[in-house]
Formats: structure tokens, sequence, C-alpha cells
């Protein structure tokens, strides 16, 4: 297991972090994807940490708190210290019906971290992460909210989930300009038949320094490749998140085929060692609903793909090229290699 630095902090996590979704029973569209009972969670997290995953990313509407529950008894069941996790939640998502029950008010932020910090039963958060983004709310009044409780003690490091890149920039602009805590990691969707992320949001956080947390790494199970027969079941037939091209995702697959077959690894080994060798990844989040998953998951941290091997997946699922990333791409180029070389080139 590797250990990576979370965004311009000391603070070291695995390059594997165990991602409670499935945990506790959610209802409506989300309930295929949940189910895991507390004595499954207990397995799965000390399995987890004898592996040497040492993150654990939950969030306050998780099966309506219910995740946050079983981590925090699992924790104090299996004697886990508390100083060897690092514990991650959110907050935005509604967690009631009324109209300060969700978002990124300072009223709504202080009522979910005191809310998580008794669910989780500790007195401290490690990456508060705030779930989405508030149109209704003032970004200058999150930060000061979000610094507030890092001041205090009750929340160490600050992120964001599924923002767009000019907001994170926004955000971290007014941060400089307040003295407030900056927030130091980006969640968001990254896998091969979803690369999006590398338009917008890779460049900016390379460039801004931040640790990037990449959630559903096998895209809702469909590169298990148990989604090829329309008739199989599972999450997908009932909430098809996140969205794939068949398409493009059967020309993926098929490459994923050739290269496991050639490695002797499973096909979300191959998802998973890929991800690991992108660009500014620092840890993956799983979505484990039984202990062959999570072991499955696990072999991919012993797994070194190849160029050729890479190259092939780089091929097939690569992005359209959409304005400006082509034209930037064409104009910065030769200033980009003088920069890596240090060398003029002919086009300079």
């Amino acid at each position: 297991m590797r250990y990576n630095s979370l965004g311009q902090t000391g603070l070291f996590v695995s390059q594997l972090c165990l991602g409670t979704m499935t945990f506790g029973q959610s209802g409506g569209r989300y309930a295929a994807a949940s189910g895991v009972s507390q004595s499954e969670v207990n397995a799965i997290l000390r399995r987890a940490v004898e592996a040497g995953v040492n993150f654990i990313d939950t969030a306050n509407v998780y099966a309506n708190g219910q995740a946050e529950e079983m981590v925090g008894r699992a924790l104090t069941q299996l004697g886990i210290a508390r100083k060897d996790i690092v514990l991650a939640t959110k907050f935005e998502h509604a967690m009631g019906p009324g109209p300060n029950d969700s978002g990124g008010s300072r009223t709504h932020i202080i009522e979910s971290v005191k809310a998580s910090l008794k669910r989780l039963g500790t007195d401290h958060i490690d990456l508060c992460q705030m779930h989405g983004w508030d149109p209704a709310t003032p970004v200058e009044e999150t930060l000061r909210a979000l610094d507030d409780l890092v001041r205090q003690g009750h929340v160490r490091y600050i992120g964001v989930s599924n923002w767009a890149a000019w907001q994170v920039t926004r955000a971290l602009g007014i941060s400089e300009r307040i003295h407030s805590a900056r927030f130091q990691s980006v969640q968001g969707y990254y896998s091969l038949v979803g690369r999006d992320l590398e338009r917008e949001l890779l460049p900016m956080v390379e460039w801004e320094k931040l640790g990037l947390l990449v959630y559903s790494p096998l895209a809702g199970g469909y590169l298990t490749g148990k989604y090829r027969e329309a008739a199989s079941g599972g999450r997908r037939t009932t909430i098809p998140f996140p969205p794939v091209d068949e398409s493009r995702g059967n020309r993926v697959l098929t490459v994923m085929d050739g290269i496991a077959a050639a490695q002797g690894a499973s096909l979300e080994a191959i998802a998973l060692a890929w991800l690991f060798g992108q660009r500014a990844v620092t840890s993956v989040i799983m979505g484990i609903k039984r202990l062959d998953q999570l072991e499955a998951n696990l072999k991919a941290t012993e797994l070194t793909l190849s160029e050729e091997h890479l190259q092939q997946l780089a091929e097939a699922s690569e992005l359209v090229a959409e304005y400006p990333g082509w034209m930037l791409a064409q104009s910065s180029q030769a200033r980009q290699q003088l920069l890596d070389s240090g060398r003029l080139t002919q086009s300079h």
C-alpha cells in the first residue's frame, strides 16, 4: 500500500480509501447501492486496515446517517485507534425537509458537523468536505464557518466534492484574501469510461496543488464487465450512475479483456491500476459490499501496467477534443516543451 500526502499538508492517506455509501440501508433510488450490515462493515473495515488502508470516506447523507454511525461503531468494536485512521465525511445534501437542512450556510454547516461528530463517535473530523455547490450561500460565509471549525479543532482539513474548477479556484482566492483555511482536496468522478474530469478539474488540481480523491473508479460496477448482458441485474439496472457511453465503454472493456488476460489480473484491478498511474490522483475510493470485492480491489496495489498497456487504455478511452482544450494544447505546446526540456524548438 502506498501513501500520498493530501494537498499541501503533511497528512498521508492510503492510495485506496474505503468508501461507505454501501453501508446501512438507503431508501429510494439508492437502495440497490446499499444494504451492508454492521457485521459485514466490521469484517470489511478490519480487512481493509490489515491491508494498510488508513483512509475512510463517508457522508452524513449516506443511508440518512446510518453509514457514519456504523463506521464509528466499527472502529470502537474493532479497537482501532482513532489516530490511525484518517476519517473524512461530507455535508451539503439535504438531511431534512426544511429550507435550512441543506446547503453551505453557517447554520447548516455547524449543525451538520455536530451531528456527524456524534454519529461517528469522535471529537474531530480529519477531512470535512462540502458535497456539492450551494448557489444560495456566499462562498465567504461557507469558508468562514469551516475556518471556525478548524480553529476550534472539530475539523482538521477541508475539501469539496462535485464542484466545477472555476468554483474551486474562486474559493481558494477568497481563502487567501480573508486568511481562512483553504480547501486541500477535490473529490470527483474519474474512470476509464469517465475521463471528463481531465478537461478542467485535473489541470486546476495540479496547478493549485490539491489532493484528488476519486469516486466510482469502476463506474458503478460497469468496468467489472458484469453489465455486458442486459439481464445481469445489479445496481446499474435501477440507478445507472455514473452514466456511461455504451459504445465507448464496450471498446474500453475489449481492450481491458486483453490486458487482464496478459497480466493474469481482474478487470477491476486493471481499472484501479490505471487510476493509480494518473496525474494528481491521491486516493481512489472503493465502493465495497462484500469481502471478495475488497480483496479484488486490494490486488490492484500489486499491479503495474506496462507502457504499452497504458497506451492501449489511453487510446480506447480517449476524450473527444473540445474547445478551448485543443486550442490551448496547440498554442502552449512550444512553451511547454521549453519548460520541460530547457531547449527551444523549431516551432517556437
